[in-house]
């Protein structure tokens, strides 16, 4: 793992709980692959915003992993 890992593992995917990409990249890495596996086990889409900011970068992360 690089330095530019390690930066980017630490930009928030969930604003409003502030769970970091590497949170999700680690639970992917474990055979979660679904939006709703995520969100259970992050929290993520449970706060304010209702995950409107970041339910897209969940697809997304899922897109880059092979998820779905």
């Amino acid at each position: 793992m690089d330095q530019q890992d390690i930066i980017e593992g630490l930009k928030p995917v969930c604003l409003c709980r502030n769970v970091k990409k590497r949170v999700f990249l680690k639970h992917i890495a474990t055979g979660m692959r679904t939006l709703e596996e995520l969100r259970a086990a992050t929290g993520a889409g449970s706060g304010p915003c209702g995950g409107k900011r970041c339910t897209p970068k969940i697809l997304a992360l899922l897109d880059e992993t092979g998820g779905k």
